[in-house]
């Protein structure tokens, strides 16, 4: 199996995916992507030293094997510069290592039979700057700048090149700062894509949570007054009463509809007056007993529309599933506390408990739900206090909703 440098997690070693190992990023636009431009720039690049150095060599009195030695060393420099893109990642990070180890011994060599010129150097260093990670990169291409400096200072030819060592040791630097900046580069365009990414996530699930709470409870509505329009006909035949149940859920459509317009828009907000007073009806035609808040004057006014959520989950999830017969909601300053009498053995995570939770954490509160001890639900939301707010208000009175009876 080939080992690919990305992605890979941070370990230490030469032979784990470290951030001492990583060389250059994938990059859709870089030169592996286009080997024919590269093979070209790369001709380009070395022709000033290739030509000079191959007419002087064939040009001395040296022997046939020197030259042939040269000839093979300049040629194979060449093909691992022209086709060092090849080896970055996601190339095996053994095959990388083994051909910049490579090419760079070949630069040494060719510095040594061209009556040590350092220049020839620059091009392995600036491969091994962009194919190896900066630690190593720096490790190895000090350690060939070593080399030929010993070289040079045992020839006795420090003064002569002193100043072209001094140069390449610059171009060495520059190519090592351009690498890390191409890095940097790379690396920051990556990591807005997957802000992009989960931009689109968030907003994917900000959009589900809210057509689930204004689809749930509309429909459960709707759901609850044709169930009553068809009982009343049924039972009793009061044409009249069903018409009026008909003409709400008629109500209760448009505004669904209208709902969902506005939450795609985004321009949807949530009033706990209003679900109050929605709540009010929905359980009146269920028949159950509601004992409800006469007003919201006691909620902390940045904290109504999150309460309005929780209130509209709640009344929902009773006429849904709870089988209760009387449902009680008290409001305090950063609290709001719903519970029935129903039938819930225990409390079952799912969407809306869910969705509840995230929008709670939003203003930094959090929802309990607990089993009653003679059965039932109770549903508590609270924001904690925050020092210097004014004490809580009074919980309001509230205002028995009885059902059709």
């Amino acid at each position: 199996m080939v080992e690919q440098d990305y992605p890979g997690q941070p370990e230490v070693g030469l032979n784990s995916k470290s951030v001492w190992w990583q060389g250059m990023p994938p990059d859709s636009s870089g030169p592996r992507e286009n080997p024919i431009g590269w093979l070209v720039c790369g001709t380009l690049f070395m022709l000033p030293m290739l030509v000079p150095a191959v007419q002087s060599v064939v040009a001395n009195g040296d022997g046939l094997g020197i030259k042939l030695v040269f000839l093979t060393a300049t040629a194979l420099y060449y093909l691992c510069y022209a086709l060092f893109p090849l080896f970055l990642p996601p190339a095996s990070r053994r095959v990388t290592l083994v051909f910049s180890l490579l090419m760079l011994a070949d630069g040494v060599l060719l510095s040594f039979l061209l009556d040590m010129n350092p220049y020839v150097l620059i091009y392995a260093t600036a491969v091994l700057a962009f194919a190896l990670a900066p630690a190593w990169a720096l490790i190895f291409d000090g350690l060939a700048l070593l080399i030929v400096l010993a070289g040079v200072i045992e020839t006795g030819r420090f003064e002569e090149r002193k100043g072209d060592l001094i140069a390449i040791l610059s171009l060495t630097a520059t190519m090592f700062l351009l690498a890390s900046l191409v890095r940097a580069v790379r690396r920051l365009t990556a990591a807005n894509k997957e802000i992009a990414t989960l931009a689109v996530a968030g907003e994917r699930e900000r959009m589900a949570r809210d057509l689930h709470d204004i689809l749930g409870h509309s429909l459960t509505t709707i759901t609850v007054k044709a169930g009553l329009a068809r009982r009343v006909l049924e039972a009793s035949g009061d044409t009249g009463k069903a018409i009026t149940e008909i003409r709400e859920v008629e109500g209760l459509s448009r505004s669904a509809l209208s709902d969902i317009r506005a939450t795609v828009s985004e321009y949807r907000e949530v009033s706990l007056s209003a679900e109050l007073a929605g709540a009010r009806a929905a359980l009146r035609a269920m028949e159950i007993d509601a004992d409800l808040p006469h007003a919201i004057d006691n909620v902390r006014p940045d904290l109504q529309r999150t309460f309005g959520y929780v209130l509209r989950e709640t009344v929902t999830n009773v006429l849904r599933h709870s089988g209760a017969t009387r449902v009680k909601v008290r409001f305090g300053r950063t609290w709001l506390e719903i519970e029935d009498d129903g039938s819930a053995a225990e409390v079952l995570p799912g969407n809306g408990l869910r969705g509840l939770s995230e929008r709670l954490e939003l203003v930094g509160g959090t929802v309990v739900a607990s089993v009653r001890p003679k059965g039932g639900l109770l549903v508590r939301a609270e924001v904690p206090q925050v020092e210097g707010q004014p004490a809580q208000l009074p919980v309001s009175g509230a205002e028995p909703a009885g059902g059709l009876a």
